[in-house]
C-alpha cells in the first residue's frame, strides 16, 4: 500500500513538482495539498496521512509554527521539512521542534524521496549539523529564544506586526516586545535593518541587484 502524503508549500509551481516527483514514484500517493498554514492544520486529510512534507515558509501561520502545533497535536505524524532556509541554520532547530528529517530545496529529488520513505517507517535523523558559520545569522545566535527566532523570520519575510501576532496567535504587544529584544540582541534599530540583516546572512535569498531598501 503507497505511502499516503500531505505536501504543503505556498509556491504552486514548487508545490506541483513536489507532487509530481511523489506521484511518480510508486511508493507514494499524495492525498492533501495546502498552501498556507491555518489551511494545512484545519484539513481533514490530515487523518489520512501518513507523512507531511512541509515548507517552513508558510502564509497565515508560518510552517515553523505549523510544525509546533502539529508535534503537540498529532506527535505519530512525521514531517519532513522541506525548505529554501539554510541547512546549517535551520536543520537542528527544526528538528528540535519534531521534524523527523530536514531537506533543502537545493538537494537532488532522491534525498527528499528517501526522507519520506524513512519518515513512513518511523525513522527519524539521529541528528543535524549545528552551525558552523562565523557569522551572525540571527537562528545561530543562542540568546535568540524559539519564539524571538519565529517572530524575526516572519518580519523579514515581510509581514507585519498584526500579521505576525496573528499566525504566531499572540497580542500585539507582545509581538512588539519580541522585536525590541531581538532589536536589541541583533543590535539592529529597525526591521529595514533586520532585513537588510537577513539578506546578508542568507536568511533571505537577495534578489538581482537588490538594494535592500525598505518598502
Amino acid at each position: 500500500m503507497p505511502v499516503r502524503v500531505f505536501v504543503a508549500d505556498d509556491h504552486p509551481f514548487v508545490r506541483k513538482g513536489v507532487v509530481e516527483v511523489l506521484s511518480e514514484d510508486g511508493r507514494f500517493r499524495v492525498v492533501g495539498e495546502a498552501d498556507d498554514g491555518l489551511r494545512l492544520l484545519n484539513d481533514p486529510k490530515l487523518d489520512e496521512t501518513d507523512v507531511l512534507v512541509l515548507d517552513l515558509s508558510l502564509p497565515r501561520l508560518s510552517g515553523t509554527e505549523a510544525l509546533r502545533r502539529l508535534t503537540a497535536t498529532r506527535p505519530a505524524l512525521p514531517v519532513v521539512v522541506l525548505t529554501s532556509h539554510p541547512e546549517d541554520q535551520f536543520a537542528h532547530r527544526a528538528l528540535a521542534d519534531g521534524a523527523a528529517f530536514f531537506v533543502s530545496k537545493e538537494r537532488p529529488p532522491h534525498v527528499l524521496l528517501d526522507a519520506v520513505a524513512r519518515a513512513a517507517q518511523g525513522q527519524r535523523a539521529a541528528s543535524a549539523r549545528r552551525p558552523t558559520s562565523t557569522r551572525s545569522e540571527p537562528s545561530a545566535r543562542p540568546e535568540l529564544s524559539r519564539r524571538e527566532h519565529q517572530v524575526f523570520l516572519l518580519l523579514v519575510s515581510g509581514r507585519s506586526v498584526g500579521d505576525v501576532a496573528a499566525e504566531l496567535d499572540l497580542h500585539s504587544s507582545t509581538v512588539s516586545n519580541h522585536i525590541a529584544k531581538i532589536r536589541e540582541k541583533l543590535g539592529l534599530s529597525t526591521v529595514a535593518d533586520m532585513v537588510r540583516h537577513a539578506y546578508a546572512t542568507g536568511v533571505l535569498e537577495a534578489p538581482p541587484d537588490a538594494g535592500f531598501t525598505s518598502k
